[in-house]
């Protein structure tokens, strides 16, 4: 198990919400944040206090990003045209790992990580094995033919909890997905409440 998914129920309580929807989040059963002085937490939080808040959930969201990485996707959100706020959450979304989250080929965002490092991936008939992989509008995202029996890919295509967006078609009998467009901030099924806004705040001040 890597540190990074040993840490993902960490990120939940971190923040106090169950970031992901998981029925198995330890915030639903414990409210307070990890560590001995967890429960001394509470009290009114800064406005730099929410807007590192949010950049901290956002960025944990999709795979507790390093802050390198997620700074860069920030940069290139700017230099794009249109709302900064929504490019962020656009780019964030046509990574890799993340499509093969959505189209519930795996569980988690961590597991999609994983499984798209081990090559278990196609894009257009290419084997991807790079998470961060850009994909565009009409992309077809598969799992190769080798891995679609997995134990897996079997049980994360029959969870309850969350259902494929409508910015791609998913064909489950083939374990494809094609990339039919660009999300905004409104389409993307988050499980708590997203506020790229104040992410654009803290970095506008940081």
């Amino acid at each position: 198990m890597t540190k990074r998914t040993s840490a993902k129920y960490k990120i939940d309580r971190r923040m106090g919400e169950n970031i992901w929807g998981r029925p198995k989040s330890p915030v639903n059963r414990r409210e307070y944040g990890p560590g001995q002085h967890g429960q001394r937490r509470k009290g009114k939080i800064s406005d730099f206090g929410l807007q590192l808040r949010a950049k901290q959930k956002l960025k944990g969201y999709y795979g507790d990003l390093t802050e390198k990485q997620f700074r860069r996707i920030f940069t290139e959100a700017e230099r794009v045209r249109g709302d900064t706020g929504e490019n962020l959450i656009g780019l964030l979304e046509r990574r890799l790992d993340a499509i093969v989250y959505r189209a519930k080929f795996v569980p988690t965002v961590f597991a999609a990580r994983q499984f798209v490092n081990h090559g278990h991936v196609r894009v257009n008939g290419q084997k991807v094995n790079i998470p961060s992989y850009r994909v565009k509008e009409g992309d077809v995202i598969e799992v190769r033919d080798k891995s679609k029996q997995m134990a897996l890919v079997l049980e994360a295509a029959q969870l309850p909890e969350r259902d494929v967006p409508d910015y791609m078609e998913v064909d489950h009998s083939k374990m494809t997905c094609t990339f039919v467009r660009t999300p905004g901030l409104s389409d993307v099924p988050y499980p708590v409440l997203m506020e790229p806004n104040l992410v654009i705040e803290y970095y506008a001040q940081n």
